[in-house]
């Protein structure tokens, strides 16, 4: 299966992974259609020679002329679709009020879902189609203090694998990448959302609080086993272009670690070992 000249629409552009697969599979011959919710993040795209849509996934609005407007310049053709717009909601899950509860799910999830629903008909009458759905180890693994980002990505991991068995034998294939630390304006936008949405001072939590904080803001110790987004992209070829691509692609050491752990060792002693991890 060649990509020169497939089409893909890839989310979550103006920055970090999204940023690097959209120039990087444009360069490699796909027909790139990235997204960015803010006008300001198209510039650099756009000189780029990447065709650059803003989509919003708390608006439905913005999916559907996403949708629109890349079924009319392509004549109804969306090769693939890498889901990747995200952020994640740090907190104690006894402090995240529901509504900012509900907004994760809604950038995280539902927005997923309905990009996705409204992607599947055009790859059910071509054939043919890929599907490519930017999770993280904590979809398999929880995480203190990441409450909100984990059940969002908990819930995606259910979605998608039942999404792929559902498709299967209609020529639509379906993956989950699974990163660990990747370099990204993640971890600031994290620092942000605690500030805007969690109230340190009135929290049991409070003193856990500034370990957290210490590593969003990056005065905690470097994580050596960060990886850049090249990392991502490489896996994300494979989905794309294998004649059967994995249900999961775990990218760095301590998903892959993670995620073993998870299915070697009795499940107290693997959450009393997660319990451990600051």
């Amino acid at each position: 299966m060649t990509d020169r000249g497939r089409t893909i629409i890839v989310t979550g552009c103006s920055s970090g992974i999204g940023a690097y697969c959209a120039r990087a599979l444009k360069s490699e011959g796909w027909r790139v259609f990235a997204t960015v919710r803010r006008e300001e993040d198209r510039t650099g795209l756009e000189a780029d020679g990447i065709e650059t849509l803003l989509m919003d996934y708390t608006k439905p609005e913005t999916i559907a002329a996403l949708v629109d407007t890349v079924t009319e310049r392509t004549g109804g053709r969306i090769d693939a679709l890498f889901n990747n717009g995200a952020y994640g909601q740090p907190g104690a899950v006894e402090d995240l009020p529901t509504d900012v509860l509900r907004v994760q799910f809604e950038t995280n999830f539902f927005g997923w879902h309905e990009l996705t629903r409204r992607v599947i008909p055009l790859m059910r009458k071509a054939g043919s189609g890929r599907i490519v759905n930017c999770s993280s180890i904590l979809g398999l693994v929880p995480y203190r203090y990441r409450g909100a980002y984990t059940a969002s990505k908990f819930a995606l991991e259910g979605l998608t694998v039942t999404m792929r068995m559902e498709l299967e034998g209609s020529g639509i294939h379906v993956s989950l990448i699974e990163p660990g630390p990747i370099a990204s304006k993640f971890t600031a936008t994290a620092l942000a959302k605690v500030h805007e949405n969690i109230d340190i001072a009135a929290s049991a939590h409070a003193a856990q609080y500034e370990k957290q904080l210490r590593r969003l803001d990056g005065r905690g110790p470097v994580n050596r086993h960060k990886l850049g987004p090249e990392a991502v992209h490489a896996v994300l070829v494979e989905a794309l272009t294998a004649a059967r691509p994995k249900p999961h692609y775990l990218v760095t050491k301590p998903a892959k670690q993670g995620a073993f752990l998870k299915r070697l060792l009795p499940a107290d002693l693997f959450y009393r070992l997660m319990r451990r991890i600051d």
